[in-house]
C-alpha cells in the first residue's frame, strides 16, 4: 500500500512538473514558432526595417505589462490602463514643448505623468483595500475617469510635441528607437522588485492565499496598493513613450492596449487567479502578441479575423493556464 501511494506521489509530481514546464516553455516556443512561420510566409519579416519596427511596437506594452504583471500576481486587475495612458499622454504633450503653448518642462514633464500616473495606482489601491471593492469595480471607474481628464486637457486642437522635445525616447540607438531600450530597463526594474524585494515575493503570497498571508501578520493593504501605484507610474510613463513615437496628444491612440497587455500577460503564463507567473513570463507573451499582430499586418490579413485569432489565441491560454488551478481547486463552475 506504501509503494503504491508512493508511485501515484510520483506520478502527481511528474504530471505538476511537466504541466510547470510546459507552462514556463510553451510560451518561449510559440514565440520560436510564429517568428520562424511569418519568417517562412513574408521575407520583408525578418527584414533590418521590420526588426526595428518590431522594436517599436512592442516598446509601450512591455513597459504596461511590467506593470500590469504585479497586479494580476495580486490576483487583481487593473482597467485604468487606457485612460491613465490617454490622461498621461495628453498631460505629457503639454508638458513638452509643443505647438499649443509655450510651456517646455523637458525631463520633469516626464517625471510629473509617472507622478500622475502613480497617484491613478494610488486611488486604485487605496479604494480597493480601504472599502474592499472588487479591483475590477474601482480601475473601471478610475479607466473613465482618466478618460474624462484627457478631454479636459486636449482643448480645441490634439497638442503636437516638437521634435526637439521627443529626442530623449524617439531618437535611435543603434537603429533601435530609445524607448525600447526604457522599456527593456522597465523590465529590469520589474524583475529586480519581483525577484529580490519583499514586494515580489508578498505579491505572489497574497495571490496564492490573501487571507493565509494577511493572518501570518503581513500587511497585504500596504504590498497591494504597492502593486497598484508601480503599474500606474508604468502607465505614466508609456503615456510620455506614447508621445515620444506619435508626437500628437490623440485619446484615439491609446486604445487597444489594455487587450494586449492583459492578454499578453496572460499568454506569457502569469495566472489572471494570481500567485504564478512573473515579469519575464509577462514579456515574452507580450512579443507574442506583437509578433502576431505584426506579422499578420504583412500577410494581409484582414483586421476582423486578426481580431477574432487573438481572441481565439487568449481563451486558448486562460482554459490552459488554469486548468491545473481548477482541478486542484475542484472548480467546476
Amino acid at each position: 500500500m506504501t509503494t503504491t501511494s508512493a508511485r501515484q506521489a510520483q506520478s502527481k509530481t511528474g504530471r505538476a512538473s511537466l504541466r510547470r514546464l510546459v507552462t514556463d516553455g510553451g510560451p518561449i516556443l510559440a514565440l520560436f514558432v510564429l517568428v520562424v512561420f511569418f519568417s517562412i510566409a513574408n521575407h520583408k519579416f525578418v527584414s533590418v526595417t521590420n526588426l526595428r519596427s518590431l522594436a517599436d511596437q512592442a516598446a509601450i506594452p512591455l513597459t504596461l505589462g511590467t506593470g500590469m504583471t504585479f497586479v494580476i500576481l495580486l490576483g487583481a486587475i487593473d482597467l485604468s490602463l487606457e485612460g491613465s495612458l490617454a490622461a498621461t499622454s495628453m498631460l505629457a504633450a503639454l508638458l513638452l514643448a509643443d505647438q499649443t503653448n509655450s510651456v517646455d518642462l523637458g525631463p520633469w514633464a516626464i517625471l510629473i505623468v509617472i507622478l500622475m500616473g502613480a497617484a491613478f495606482g494610488l486611488v486604485n489601491g487605496f479604494v480597493n483595500t480601504r472599502f474592499r471593492i472588487p479591483a475590477f469595480m474601482v480601475t473601471l471607474g478610475t479607466w473613465y475617469v482618466g478618460l474624462g481628464i484627457a478631454e479636459i486637457l486636449f482643448g480645441l486642437e490634439p497638442p503636437r510635441a516638437e521634435m526637439s522635445a521627443r529626442a530623449w525616447g524617439f531618437d535611435r540607438l543603434l537603429g533601435i528607437s530609445r524607448i525600447f531600450f526604457v522599456a527593456i530597463g522597465v523590465i529590469a526594474v520589474g524583475y529586480v522588485i519581483q525577484r529580490w524585494t519583499r514586494v515580489g515575493r508578498y505579491a505572489y503570497a497574497i495571490g496564492g492565499a490573501e487571507e493565509l498571508t494577511r493572518h501570518s501578520g503581513v500587511n497585504v493593504n500596504r504590498y497591494k496598493i504597492f502593486a497598484f501605484m508601480f503599474a500606474g507610474a508604468t502607465f505614466g510613463l508609456a503615456g510620455a513613450m506614447l508621445i515620444a513615437r506619435t508626437g500628437v496628444g490623440d485619446i484615439p491612440a491609446a486604445k487597444g492596449f489594455l487587450f494586449t497587455t492583459i492578454a499578453g500577460v496572460v499568454i506569457g503564463g502569469t495566472l489572471l487567479s494570481g500567485g504564478r507567473g512573473g515579469v519575464l513570463h509577462s514579456s515574452v507573451g507580450i512579443l507574442i502578441m506583437v509578433v502576431l499582430n505584426n506579422g499578420m499586418n504583412l500577410s494581409g490579413v484582414s483586421q476582423y479575423w486578426q481580431d477574432a485569432i487573438a481572441g481565439f489565441i487568449v481563451v486558448g491560454a486562460v482554459v490552459f493556464t488554469a486548468m491545473g488551478a481548477r482541478r486542484r481547486m475542484r472548480v467546476v463552475s
